[in-house]
């Protein structure tokens, strides 16, 4: 070993000076392996599609350093014994010292590579998008649990009893925290069951409309169309009715009431009725080119003959621009065609508003 060389050629200096350079030397080492690895490592990465070799070796650079400190001091104890600097009496703080370490990079590579493999594969599965920020915080907690656990008991604190008070103590968290327990449960729901996910266009309970910008572990955020932001807790939206615009498909029917004249010929109306909206779903960029749409007479109106013509978007904010370029159309050929769309009349008698009644006698 390098250190030992060093020590057995300067054996005249002082044993402390031995043993600061063998420490400094054997880190600075480790240090510079470190670095080269993983340079070596990312530049390998680089050049691969694959996500979880780029996922590893983030995860694997704290972890390292770790491993670095930890045999600094396991290689800095190892010094001082050979340099027969310590009591007679054994210490156990180095060694307790180089456990928490070694348990620290384990827990902290897990975190990361729970973490970034969520992270990278959020962006290809809708379910994993929807869910990132309750799986990271729950296995983040599970991995803090255990890892307190591990490290308590390698500083020699017993478990056992911790674990048995935990039993007791969890039914009065549970007790004070019901709230937030709840908002928690209701998001894992959520995210299993899907009624909405990240990016859906909904319509809330109380007639609020938006998409979901985000799906946390307690709480839902709307981004409304005004660009402003409702933070909704995981359970009223669990309980609530809510319109989802996005499901099952972004595709959406748009009805359009219309009304003509009763002199109108309703089977030449409905031709041209179908020809206009045809004409504007084929032509226009956010309608559904292949939709059969189609006219149903719905009643005999006061002053019309009503009828719904159905047309089909490709999302929901699309229905305005469609169904506002089919009214023009629509008018500009009913105006050619010689339809009328007639608007309501009210006709006064004048002659019984100006009657008189008998004077009494």
């Amino acid at each position: 070993m390098l250190t030992l060389a060093i020590l057995e050629q300067t054996s005249e200096l002082s044993p402390w000076i031995l043993v600061i350079c063998g420490t400094l030397i054997t880190g600075l080492s480790l240090w510079l392996l470190q670095r080269l690895l993983m340079a070596r490592l990312r530049s390998i990465t680089s050049k691969t599609r694959y996500t979880i070799d780029t996922v590893l070796v983030k995860a694997v650079a704290i972890p390292l350093s770790l491993m670095a400190i930890m045999l600094t001091v396991a290689t800095s104890y190892w010094l001082l014994t050979y340099a027969e600097l310590l009591p007679s009496t054994p210490i156990r703080l180095p060694w307790m010292l180089v456990q928490i370490l070694c348990v620290a990079a384990v827990l902290i590579f897990l975190d990361r590579i729970v973490h970034g493999i969520v992270s990278g594969y959020s962006e290809r599965s809708q379910t994993i998008r929807t869910s990132r920020s309750i799986i990271q915080t729950i296995t983040r907690g599970i991995i803090v649990i255990l890892g307190t656990l591990i490290l308590l008991s390698t500083i020699g604190v017993s478990v056992t009893p911790l674990i048995a008070s935990l039993g007791i103590g969890s039914l009065a968290v549970a007790l004070a925290l019901q709230p937030t327990l709840e908002n928690i449960f209701s998001g894992i729901q959520l995210v299993i069951d899907k009624p909405i996910r990240v990016g859906d266009f909904i319509e809330l309970e109380s007639g609020e409309q938006g998409f979901v910008d985000k799906i946390g572990w307690r709480s839902t955020w709307v981004r409304m169309l005004q660009n402003n932001i409702v933070i909704l807790p995981n359970s009223e939206i669990a309980r609530s009715k809510i319109i989802n615009y996005y499901y099952p498909e972004k595709e959406l029917s748009v009805p359009v009431d219309v009304g003509v004249h009763y002199s109108s010929d309703l089977e030449h109306v409905e031709q041209v009725t179908l020809e206009v909206a045809r004409e504007i779903l084929v032509s226009h960029e956010w309608g559904v080119d292949d939709y059969k749409t189609f006219v149903v007479y719905t009643s005999f109106a006061d002053s019309s003959i009503n009828f719904t013509v159905m047309l089909r978007v490709k999302e929901y904010f699309n229905r305005f621009w469609v169904k506002s370029a089919f009214i023009k159309a629509l008018h500009k050929r009913y105006k050619e065609e010689g339809i009328v769309i007639p608007f309501p009349i009210r006709a006064i008698n004048t002659e019984q508003e100006s009657a008189q009644l008998p004077t009494p006698k």
